[in-house]
């Protein structure tokens, strides 16, 4: 079992946030899931918990308060946003599962273009080796079962993300997302502190040398996470 994908192509942000708050305020228990998949104009969105002075100096890029939940991204042309619509109490899972599936639809999109993507502890989203983006060996900050109960600490060395997380759960139907950089202007990342991360180092698959385009990435993405968010 499969969950059907929508390409949206180049979609207005706010038009695209009010349909997905709209498809999940109407669902029943017997609406299907969807996946879609789009791309935005640049802008910054900040998350629930976001705080104004991870902004570091936006300029003329409009910035928009969203309900998701994280804190600040950007999206702009060249990344690939994909927005599960999923019941979870139907699919049977929980929502520390369901983003462990969709990180993992993000590292098997990555494995077939070459690239070993990571997960961080105590940091969503995945990132990858920036002096070996193909490399298979493990990373020592990688998520591990802990003592005690303080959460760990993120550390970046040597890393750049490539996917950043947000999502939103309303009724135990999740909406908001994914967004994997295909081939962006990585600048505006500069100017923000990328998901509350000052010196967090942003990167997409042609800054790490990975020749594709956004095409053959949506279709990756939208087919693994078709996959693994299945119940």
């Amino acid at each position: 079992m499969t969950i059907p994908i929508q390409t949206l192509g180049r979609a207005d942000y706010a038009a695209t946030l009010q349909a997905m708050q709209d498809f999940t305020a109407a669902r029943t228990s017997d609406t299907p899931d969807a996946i879609w998949i789009c791309e935005h104009d640049g802008l910054y969105t900040q998350g629930v918990a976001g705080k104004s002075d991870h902004l570091l100096d936006p300029g003329a890029t409009p910035v928009v308060a969203t309900n998701r939940g994280g804190q600040v991204t950007y999206h702009g042309p060249g990344q690939v946003v994909a927005y599960p619509l999923i019941d979870l109490q139907r699919a049977g899972y929980f929502v520390k599962e369901y983003v462990y599936r969709v990180e993992e639809a993000v590292i098997r999109t990555l494995a077939a273009l070459g690239v070993t993507g990571h997960r961080v502890a105590g940091a969503p989203g995945i990132y990858v080796r920036l002096d070996d983006p193909y490399s298979h060996a493990l990373l020592p900050q990688r998520p591990q079962k802990r003592e005690g109960t303080a959460p760990p600490v993120p550390d970046f060395t040597g890393l750049g993300k490539i996917a950043a997380l947000g999502i939103k759960v309303s009724r135990h139907c999740t909406y908001h997302g994914v967004a994997l950089n295909v081939d962006m202007d990585l600048s505006p990342f500069g100017r923000i502190n990328p998901c509350g991360y000052a010196g967090l180092q942003t990167v997409d698959l042609s800054t790490i040398g990975v020749p594709t385009t956004w095409e053959e990435a949506a279709q990756l993405l939208g087919q693994q996470l078709s996959i693994r968010l299945a119940p």
